[in-house]
């Protein structure tokens, strides 16, 4: 059964270090499945491997059906999945246009910000959870998200992708949030170390 990780927060390093590559594909569809399961869990589109505390070269991202189900904004997400994506080891091949959108993270929750510079349309060369070669051309709302993933994989935020000027707007207005989010990080990091002293 698919378990919800951790997602790690602002501050936490890991989400600063270019990913490496995957080699060892053995672990990988376990790993997706968990993935999914937590963002499904924190109502995301997409969620990279360095924010559940694994610097590797993988994501997973969801195109959602426009229509909420009767039950509401609150309902389980996995009802309105239209198409589910597992990356590995992806690459943009070919990028067209861009476009200033509103962006936010699961590793700064609540937090959103308009500014970041987006392509509209990219090509993606990914392999599977079993390895095999892929291809993806993506236009819009889901360019948007491959793009933000892969930044995640190269510890790149996506407030970092907005001019310098609307960069440090951002980083002043939410400095309360993003230093709790840094001690949130902080603190986690502290009990896994704990932790795993504890289970030698």
């Amino acid at each position: 059964m698919a378990q919800v990780l951790p997602i790690r927060l602002y501050g936490d390093p890991v989400l600063k270090k270019k990913a490496l590559p995957v080699q060892d594909f053995s672990g990988i569809p376990a790993l997706a499945e968990n993935m999914l399961e937590t963002m499904f869990e924190a109502r995301g589109v997409g969620l990279a491997a360095p924010q559940v505390g694994i610097s590797q070269r993988l994501f997973v991202a969801a195109e959602y059906l426009e229509d909420e189900t009767e039950e509401g904004p609150e309902a389980d997400l996995k009802t309105r999945v239209k198409e589910l994506y597992v990356m590995v080891n992806p690459v943009i091949t070919y990028r067209s246009g861009q476009q200033s959108i509103t962006e936010g993270c699961l590793s700064l929750p609540g937090l959103y910000a308009e500014g970041a510079q987006r392509d509209l349309q990219v090509r993606v060369e990914y392999q599977n959870e079993k390895g095999e070669p892929k291809v993806l051309e993506a236009e819009g709302y889901l360019a948007v998200v491959l793009q933000h993933e892969i930044d995640h994989l190269d510890g790149i935020l996506f407030f970092q992708r907005m001019a310098f000027a609307d960069k440090q707007k951002f980083l002043e207005e939410h400095r309360e949030d993003l230093a709790l989010f840094q001690r949130q990080a902080k603190a986690f990091l502290r009990e896994e170390a704990a932790r795993l002293g504890q289970a030698r």
